[in-house]
């Protein structure tokens, strides 16, 4: 039987997504077997990043500095504007090295029965962006799951009284699908084949 403070530890590995029950006791018994100095890494670490890390305010994506290296980047194509769910979105198509442009993160997507409306969403900023910047192409890369595909219906609503080209990505990427976990080529193919909406 565990310990008190053992089952507590388990609780908190637990509680982060796509940790099962196992899993957090393996992490929990490492953490255990972790000299002093580790541990104290670990924390400071965890605090550091709590501490440091905020939204860039501009596109919603972490960042350490006023703005994120990629909103600072004064080389990146300042007309066009990479919609994605995730901050994690950004890091596949970064990967990709084929799109320069910028991006704008939602943090999540409309989903009602989850209690996510609208107002939930960073979709304020991006119009405004949009009314400000000198935008040509806003290109929806929203995951094509229900959720996505009307959180795209609804952006692009929003979008078309500012007469730009508004084009999502093409379905390289299976309903259903994340674009976290699609490879470059896949993620190269959808962003090449995007339809103007």
């Amino acid at each position: 039987m565990a310990t008190r403070s053992l089952e507590r530890l388990i609780d908190q590995f637990n509680r982060l997504p796509g940790i099962g029950r196992k899993t957090a006791a393996r992490l929990a018994f490492h953490v255990l077997d972790m000299g002093e100095d580790e541990v104290e890494d670990f924390i400071v670490a965890l605090k550091d990043a709590k501490q440091v890390i905020k939204r860039c305010p501009k596109c919603g994506d972490f960042c350490e500095n006023e703005l994120c290296d990629i909103c600072a980047d004064l080389e990146r194509d300042r007309h066009t504007i990479c919609v994605v769910e995730d901050s994690r979105d950004i890091v596949s198509f970064e990967k990709m090295g084929k799109y320069r442009g910028l991006y704008h993160v939602l943090n999540g997507k409309i989903a009602p029965l989850n209690g996510i409306t609208p107002d939930k969403l960073n979709i304020k900023s991006l119009l405004e962006r949009v009314a400000s910047d000198d935008i040509d192409e806003v290109i929806l890369a929203l995951n094509p799951d229900l959720e996505g595909e009307t959180t795209a219906l609804y952006i692009n609503k929003l979008l078309k009284p500012f007469g730009i080209k508004i084009t999502k990505i093409a379905s390289g990427i299976p309903i259903g699908g994340n674009i976290e976990f699609a490879d470059s080529a896949t993620i190269s193919k959808a962003l090449d084949g995007r339809q103007e909406l």
